[in-house]
């Protein structure tokens, strides 16, 4: 039975717990943890700090940014991915050869991170990419909503395979915007048409696929005055509207892009009672414990449901699986190409 975790995901200091984070983790509202480069030596190093979470916290959800490309935490002793633009690349090529890259690529991302230690990688992106965000630009599949829900899918079916969960992001997409939401609140005045025609489109394909989705910290303007994230309105038709029935979890209450909707507590309300089932409040610690001491007792199973339940992989044993081999090989050797060109 899935018992309900603690609402918030916060972040570590280092590459090891301090005492503060040893008691921090403690406290029932701490569901999750999330890694970030600071965190990270290697992955051998990054099992280990997930080892020592777990001995004091062994029901916590570990979570990492590893989309590949500009984006991936972990980078010695694992593949390095390329950005996922070079797949959609690819499919603009040879459509049946990528989407199948793509398959082994979600399966290769899962075992790497469930050798770690790790229960989800935040991924993949499934914004479309619209030329203007440079944010987003060659994280996305690519600027075709079909190509990037077909190449999206196909990644989500790999890391089921692996037993690992799939978090889209970032919702309703975040591509036809010039604004960075880490620096400042975005507003997206499309009308909801085009919204549904084309940026929707994956969101929509993929819901009852997708075992998390994390909302974007966007005005919507023709649907909606409130940020994604705070919006019942654009949660609502989330779960009611697409179907989707995992965990909805909140991008990084730190960021300028969440400051609309308050103060620390202000912002953990209102994207709790939009529907988020879990916050993220990353490199600000102040606000972390504010809201670890504001929110209410563990309220949502959801979280819960995304911990990695197989045996664990050994990270050393990966280089014996063929599939392993032979994916390793093609996104290193397309990694490569994506650095130099």
């Amino acid at each position: 039975m899935t018992h309900p975790l603690g609402s918030v995901m916060l972040d570590l200091e280092g590459t090891t717990l301090t005492a503060a984070e040893r008691q921090l983790l403690k406290a029932p509202a701490v569901g999750g943890v999330i890694l970030f480069g600071r965190n990270v030596e290697d992955a051998h190093q990054v099992r280990k700090l997930c080892g020592q979470v777990r001995q004091l916290r062994p029901d916590v959800l570990l979570a990492v940014d590893q989309e590949g490309g500009r984006v991936q935490r972990i980078k010695q002793g694992l593949t390095r991915l390329p950005p996922m633009a070079r797949l959609g690349d690819y499919y603009q090529q040879d459509r049946a050869a990528a989407l199948g890259l793509a398959q082994d690529t979600g399966w290769l991302l899962g075992m790497e991170m469930a050798a770690c230690g790790l229960d989800i990688s935040f991924a993949p992106v499934l914004d479309v990419d619209s030329g203007l965000n440079s944010m987003i630009g060659d994280r996305s599949f690519g600027p075709e909503a079909a190509q990037v829900t077909e190449l999206g899918g196909a990644l989500v079916a790999g890391l089921h395979e692996a037993g690992m969960a799939a978090i889209g992001k970032h919702f309703p997409g975040h591509g036809g915007v010039a604004g960075d939401s880490h620096l400042a609140l975005p507003v997206d005045d499309r009308p909801f048409e085009t919204l549904k025609q084309h940026d929707l489109v994956p969101f929509s394909a993929l819901a009852k696929k997708l075992d998390g989705v994390m909302p974007a910290h966007i005005v919507y303007s023709a649907f909606d005055k409130r940020p994604a994230g705070f919006s019942p309105s654009w949660l609502g038709m989330l779960r009611q509207s697409l179907g989707f029935k995992g965990c909805i979890f909140s991008d990084d209450l730190s960021m300028a892009g969440a400051h609309e909707a308050g103060g620390p507590r202000e912002r953990a309300a209102a994207a709790l009672a939009a529907g988020c089932d879990m916050l993220l409040v990353c490199n600000d610690r102040e606000a972390a414990l504010e809201v670890v001491a504001a929110v209410p007792t563990p309220q949502s199973v959801r979280p819960g449901k995304l911990r990695y339940k197989r045996a664990r992989p050994d990270l050393d044993a990966l280089p014996a699986l063929s599939r392993w081999r032979r994916t390793h090989a093609q996104l290193e050797a397309m990694a490569a190409h994506s650095r130099s060109s």
